[in-house]
Formats: C-alpha cells, structure tokens, sequence
C-alpha cells in the first residue's frame, strides 16, 4: 500500500507529498541551522503519517510530547535505569505502540545513554515483533557526534552504536531512521552516509552549503540558495521524496511545542535603582539555598534538608504539639535484652572484637559511618550486647580513634586535650586529625594524602591535601614544607611534630659527606 504524506507546497503550489512505503527503505536526513524549522518539519512529517506507522521520538528538549495529547503517543520519561528503558522499548515494539523518549532535563551525557539503552530495545526486540516503525531522532548531531568532545568515552560509544545500529541495519528490523541536524560536520559520517532521502533547509556557512549542494547533486554554483531559503522551506531529494532536487514549504501543524518560537515581551518599567537592588539583593530562597551549599562545600557537614512544603490535607502543626504528641505516642523500641551475665570486661572485650573485624575489611574505611553503624548493631545484636556501648555517638568517637591507631582508653592528659580540641572539627575529620597527632607524638613521617584521604573515607589524594589546609586555616596545626618540599606538621598547643623522611636525611648526611670529602681532597 502506498501511503503519501503530505508535508506542504512546492515552489509551483502543488502538494507536496512523500512516499512512506518508500521512506521505511530508505530513511531521511533533515538538516538546516538553528530556527530554520527542522523541529516543526519532523513535526509535520509525524503527525500526518500517525495514522499509518508506528513512530518512536527520540526528543531532547520535550518538544514533541504534546503529540501524546493527540494522537496518543506514549510519553517516556528517561529517568529511569537501562534496563528499564531497554525493557519498555521491547514492550513498545511487542504491543506497537507509538511513544516519545522524553530526555529534557538531563545532563548531555545522561541523554546520550538513555537514548542508547532505549534504541537498542527497539533494536533487539524478538523478531516476531519486526513491524514497521518510524524512528525520528531531534539533533541527532548530539546522539551522533562526529568527534569525541567532552562527553565520556563510553556515553559516546554506546549512543553512536545505537544510532549506527538504526541507520545502517535497522532496515531489515522494520526501524526507519528520521535523523534531523544543524550540521553535517557535526554529524557521524557512518550515520549520514544511509539516508537515501534529503531535506536541506537554510545554511549560511560556506562549507555546509557546498556540502548539501554536493548530497542533492546540485552545482556548487548555486549553493547559494541555501542561503535564501526562509523559514519552514527546505530542498527536497530523494527516492521517496523527489528524482530532481525540488523547493518546498512545509504546512502547518495541529499540534505544537510547549516552548514555541521566542516572540518579543514589553521590558519592566522600573527605575535603574529599583532594578539594580533587584539584581544584586538575593531572595530569601536564594539564600537559603546558598546556606545549603555552603554547608556541601564544608567536609563533614550534610546537605542541610530542604523546607518542607505546606501539607494541603491539613494545618501545619507547632512544634511544641508535636513533641508533646510523641512523647506521649507508644514506645516503639527494640524489646529489652535478658540480663547480660557477662561482666563489664568481657563485653568490652568482645565489641573490640567487633571492632577489629570490621576494620579488617579494606573497604570500611572509604563506607559511610551509617552504613558501618547498621554492621556494627547487627554484630552486638547476634552477640546480644546492648546499652551505652552501642551509641551512635560512642561508636563515632570510637571509630575516630580506632581508625587513627588510638585506644579509647587512655589516662595521657596531653591525648585527651588532643581529642577535646578535635570536638571542633567535623566528626568525619576528627579521625584524621588524630592520626596526625599520633605521628607528630611518635615522631613519625606525615601520613601521605592518600592516607589522609583513605582515614577521611575518601579515595581522592587531593582530599587529603585539604583536610590539611582545612586544619592549618582553624588554627588546629600547623603545616609546613622544607626546602626539599617535605611536609612537617605540629599539633597547635603541643610540641608534636612529625619528622623529615628517612630518605631525606639521609640524602642530607651523603651530601655533607661528599662535601667533606671534596674539602680533604683540596687541603691534601
């Protein structure tokens, strides 16, 4: 059955049609710069052709989900896993269904992995389900690039496969690629190089023009025109579309994007002044949201919670009601433990037991002290030890000074105003400053960066290098380099320092060697 689609007029007036028994063979390419009306040609193309084929849309900016409304397209949301989206596609194929991949909002490099993970469902879906299916992709350059750029490796492999899968063997699938682009060179050669069918829109760089002039088979004299093409016009060629290369004007749409074309508004009439504190006055939600942020940057400071929104089922309630409603509420706690016939040390002994197992793990240094706390509560309850031992604020401090190499207890007065002057920090960092302590009182060398960082619960050297600048600013230690660009760092109210690297002394004593040596030869 041969079905035609009308896009709109020819230079003549005649109807301009396209062949999309023929389009399913042999695929169409759409290029033109920006605003020169591609998003509103794929448009035009979809909905008059809704009727007849299945259509998929792979859409970057949520244009095109207003065909939901419609002509009853699925809308996508691509926040999801692969899997699931690899999962719906198949599904989509199998019950054929027409759906919009919907990706606005995510970052560059998440688009290009949703898209891969939804095209090859489409691609690998059972044979049984081979139906014929129209595939548009909107800036298809971005799914496609023709360079790596700054996106990851691995999100630009995957999406170029999936795109090179639909354009170069998606035929015999029954998946027909409608790919639209500002630019050629922007685009993949091996994707571009399939489409039989062309839709040139406006150009003005010179070697764009004379690259369409080149596909359309047009002397290069004339590239030119492309220059004068309004909006909404493009030149036509192709085995389902025209033998000679043909001007056309697409034709309206039913339907429309959320964001339209940009159209002028009337400015504010403010005063300079009234605008400029406008400008430079932040609103109350601006700072609070920069109070957030400024508590991310701080190492050991969660993310301060967002404000809750109002509750529309009911009035907000005080804060004094309600406590006074969970005090009186019916304890939930754990049922109380039998009486532990074990004595004070046996139980001490056995969660430093506890303790050493888990910080045999390599990994427990770089997990989250919650997560270790959950672990450390399901050991004492198969153990059955309870009370003041399993604290969330006692395993922190002991986790602290288990990880710096510190007994908790200890009756050095010079170590336990070392350990109260660390209740300034954060408690993720408390740990570190104490491993700093414990070589600047052993005499030690400096614990490396990736030492630091590794006590911090980080696999980051550079996190290290700031736990240390953080101190030395708050005036907990001091830090220096000597002249070679060892680090030297005392404790801040005590005598401890680390020492120099053994290699750097040494270096020092077989220099002064040398030196004497040269002197006894030139006195001999």
């Amino acid at each position: 059955m041969t079905v035609a689609v009308d896009l709109g007029t020819t230079r003549n007036g005649d109807a301009a049609e396209l062949d999309l028994e023929e389009l399913l063979s042999t695929r169409l390419l759409v290029q033109g710069n920006s605003g020169s009306g591609k998003s509103h040609l794929l448009r035009r193309l979809l909905e008059r052709s809704a009727g007849h084929v299945q259509q998929a849309i792979v859409d970057p900016e949520g244009d095109f989900v207003t065909l939901a409304e419609r002509y009853g397209h699925v809308v996508v949301d691509a926040n999801r896993t692969p899997a699931e989206l690899t999962r719906i596609a198949s599904r989509i194929r199998q019950h054929r269904a027409s759906a919009v991949l919907n990706l606005e909002g995510l970052d560059a490099e998440v688009q290009m992995l949703c898209s891969a993970a939804f095209l090859n469902g489409l691609f690998e879906a059972d044979r049984a389900f081979w139906f014929p299916m129209l595939i548009a992709v909107d800036e298809a350059h971005l799914f496609a690039p023709s360079m790596s750029g700054e996106h990851s490796e691995e999100a630009r492999k995957a999406s170029l496969g999936a795109m090179t899968n639909l354009m170069c063997r998606g035929r015999k699938r029954g998946l027909a690629g409608v790919i639209a682009t500002q630019r050629l060179a922007k685009l993949a050669k091996n994707v571009a190089a399939e489409a039989s069918n062309f839709l040139m829109g406006r150009t003005f760089l010179d070697i764009d023009m004379q690259r369409a002039a080149d596909l359309l088979g047009m002397d290069r004299r004339t590239a030119e025109r492309f220059r004068d093409l309004n909006t909404g016009e493009f030149v036509a060629l192709g085995p389902a579309l025209y033998r000679r290369p043909e001007q056309v004007r697409i034709g309206p749409t039913e339907t429309h994007s959320k964001a339209g074309r940009p159209t002028l508004a009337p400015l504010p009439e403010l005063a300079p002044e009234d605008l400029a504190d406008l400008v430079f006055t932040a609103s109350p939600a601006e700072q609070e949201a920069e109070r957030r942020q400024a508590r991310r940057g701080v190492p050991g400071f969660p993310p301060a919670a967002a404000a809750p929104s109002p509750d529309p089922a009911g009035p907000a309630v005080a804060t004094r009601a309600l406590l006074e409603r969970v005090s009186q509420s019916p304890s939930i706690s754990e049922p109380a433990e039998p009486d532990d016939p074990r004595s004070a040390e046996e139980r001490a002994a056995a969660v430093d037991a506890i303790f050493a197992e888990m910080l045999q793990d390599p990994e427990a240094a770089f997990r989250p002290v919650p997560v270790l706390y959950q672990e450390f509560l399901t050991h004492c309850r198969l153990k059955r030890i309870s009370g003041a031992a399993t604290d969330m604020t006692a395993f922190r401090r002991r986790l602290s000074l288990a990880r710096a190499g510190i007994g908790e207890a200890t009756d050095d007065p010079e170590w336990q105003a070392v350990i109260e002057r660390a209740g300034e920090l954060p408690e993720e960092m408390q740990g570190v400053f104490m491993m700093l302590a414990r070589a600047a009182r052993d005499e030690a060398e400096c614990p490396s960066d990736e030492a630091l960082a590794r006590a911090y619960g980080s696999h980051s050297p550079s996190r290290g290098r700031f736990l240390l600048s953080f101190m030395d600013e708050r005036g907990l230690i001091t830090a220096d380099r000597d002249f070679r660009g060892n680090r030297v760092v005392t404790i801040a109210g005590t005598a401890w320092r680390t020492k120099l690297p053994q290699v750097a002394l040494d270096s020092i004593d077989e220099a002064r060697a040398r030196r004497a040596a040269r002197m006894a030869r030139k006195s001999g």
